[in-house]
């Protein structure tokens, strides 16, 4: 064994290649060992583990990989677990994948393993939408599921997001009871790879239908889409889930086919047009703003690979477009359906909308304007859905979103919904014009109303176990030595909620915070900025976002203001040391 190997891992390595292993994975293996040490580390020097978004990695050999044997482990570990939840039951799951590489043959192991364990699996036919998969176990009475995913990360992962009868991915204690029963495992043997395959049913349009069905409901102006059903909307599914889903849902709204980006409806799991899958980065959507300058379409959507996320981009004045950030989104949804909701007289005071913590405060005070209780949660959509369920029978659920361009209306789904958010977009922008307005135009009577807000994410990566290990040394020296004030303006707020405490640095009150414990600390500013840090639960890397308002009497102002509080995120970067 190569001595640049840290003998811990040399052992892991040596139990890979002399235990019950196939070939294929045993070749696979010599080839990685030719590779350089921290390829090799990496692979090795911790097993996968679920965090925000569940099993998630690189595809290859190792404990560190997602492989056949991880996600073995993993799905035998639920199945151990759902039996002790679920006893003298006859427990169903539902399964799903995306469009990456591999995803039939996790899937197929996946539905191997469960009917092994004598456990029924209705494995959809195609890739289907992971909200689609929330919405069937909830449809089919199931007690779990599994959606085969990554989202949008790029093409070398794969993952594995496991969700519970409510419909919700896992929350503690079953998140860390599930891994609990995984790390038990630590023989081959203890794997059922027998399959049974009459308890594997084959799920398809028929679900569809009932999903699109339930998704029609939503819509608060049929009348307005009716009026403008031919309104020119851009829509790319950027080779994943949505390519049939999306149109056909917009279909059942009353709006006409959408303008295709033709090559990027190709299903293909190595994401050829584009750099990265991610509707968050630009360049994703250049395609989709070529074909809209080309048709001057009104609207740009764009899905990611599982098709719970959107980015949006709307029409500023011919050939011209503006891409909006997640916030912005929600902001518009927010506004419109909150605000059609009061025009329908279906509030009572009894409804309520969510967000996450490091997500726009301009939600929060868009929801009050109406009456509306508005409630914070960690990031990560399963705690909304959480939110959902411990509401559920006593408060409505209208609506919920986090700045990563994940949204949701409606209780059906329990996970961010990008075919739901589509089509409320498309009957907000067709509800604009019909009072000849562009969504420019109401994003700018938001702004008006209730402040310009501005928000920016800083992502650094650090690869590796010693990334790893440097993120986790700045998490500490923050909370350690924390600001006193940050681009010259007092700190006057500071919440961690690993620690679960906010403290008042002006009252000198420590308070304590009613969320699970998480590895995020926050500081707000004397001038209601606002900025949060937070280590990512699936990738080496740590997150920073930051938020900061002003006030404007006129829509002139905007440009101006929106150049000082970009300004003022620059100097809170440059003071925090991040560049």
């Amino acid at each position: 064994m190569r001595q640049d190997i840290p003998k811990a891992i040399q052992d892991k390595i040596s139990t890979w290649l002399e235990g019950n292993y196939d070939e294929a994975t045993k070749n696979e293996l010599q080839e990685l060992l030719t590779k350089d040490a921290d390829t090799i580390i990496d692979s090795f020097y911790k097993d996968l583990d679920f965090g925000t978004g569940g099993l998630r990695g690189i595809m290859g050999v190792g404990s560190n990989r997602m492989n056949k044997y991880t996600l073995g482990m993993a799905t035998q570990g639920l199945a151990n677990y759902l039996k002790m939840q679920f006893p003298n039951q006859q427990i169903k799951l539902a399964i799903a994948t995306d469009s990456r590489n591999n995803n039939e043959y996790f899937a197929n192991i996946t539905a191997d393993i469960l009917s092994a364990n004598d456990m029924e699996v209705y494995l959809f036919d195609d890739i289907r939408p992971t909200p689609e998969l929330s919405f069937a176990i909830r449809e089919l009475g199931c007690q779990s599921g599994v959606v085969i995913t990554a989202s949008h990360n790029p093409k070398e992962y794969n993952g594995y997001k496991v969700y519970w009868e409510d419909g919700a991915q896992l929350v503690s204690p079953h998140d860390k009871n599930v891994i609990a029963e995984v790390r038990k495992i630590t023989n081959l043997s203890q794997i059922n790879f027998n399959a049974k395959k009459e308890l594997i049913h084959t799920i398809g349009e028929e679900m569809d239908s009932v999903y699109l069905g339930k998704l029609k409901e939503l819509s608060l102006n049929p009348e307005i889409v009716s009026r403008q059903q031919d309104l020119k909307m851009v829509y790319t599914p950027i080779h994943g889930t949505g390519y049939k889903i999306v149109p056909a849902a917009l279909k059942a709204f009353g709006f006409s086919e959408p303008i295709h980006v033709e090559a990027q409806d190709e299903i293909n799991g190595n994401f050829p047009t584009v750099k990265s899958p991610n509707p968050e980065e630009t360049s994703a959507l250049q395609m989709a703003i070529d074909k809209a300058i080309e048709t001057d379409a009104e609207l740009i959507m764009a899905t990611d690979p599982d098709a719970d996320r959107v980015g949006v981009a709307i029409k500023i004045e011919k050939g011209k477009y503006e891409l909006l950030n997640g916030n912005q989104t929600a902001s518009l949804l927010y506004y419109y359906y909150l605000g059609e909701w009061k025009n329908l007289g279906k509030l009572t005071g009894k409804e309520y909308t969510i967000k996450t913590v490091v997500t726009s405060e301009l939600l929060k005070i868009i929801s009050e304007s109406y009456g509306v209780e508005s409630f914070d949660t960690l990031t990560g959509f399963k705690y909304i859905a959480e939110l959902i369920r411990l509401n559920e029978g006593e408060k409505e659920f209208i609506i919920g979103g986090e700045e990563s361009y994940g949204y949701l209306a409606g209780e059906f789904v329990r996970d961010k919904d990008a075919v739901i958010s589509c089509c409320l977009i498309a009957e907000m922008t067709a509800w604009a014009k019909d009072q000849g307005k562009s969504l420019k135009d109401i994003l700018e009577d938001i702004y008006l109303q209730f402040g310009l807000y501005r928000e920016r994410l800083l992502s650094i990566t650090k690869k590796g176990k010693t990334g790893a290990e440097d993120i986790q040394e700045m998490m500490k020296e923050f909370r350690a030595n924390p600001p006193v004030k940050i681009n010259g303006v007092a700190v006057v707020l500071i919440k961690d909620y690993q620690e679960q405490l906010a403290k008042d640095i002006k009252k000198g009150e420590v308070n304590k915070i009613d969320l699970p414990q998480s590895n995020v600390l926050q500081f707000f500013l004397e001038d209601d900025s606002k900025i949060t840090m937070r280590p990512s639960g699936t990738e080496p890397k740590i997150k920073f976002y930051f938020s900061v308002v002003g006030n404007i009497e006129s829509k002139e102002e905007i440009t101006q203001k929106t150049k000082e509080l970009e300004a003022k995120i620059d100097g809170i970067i440059d003071s925090l040391g991040m560049i």
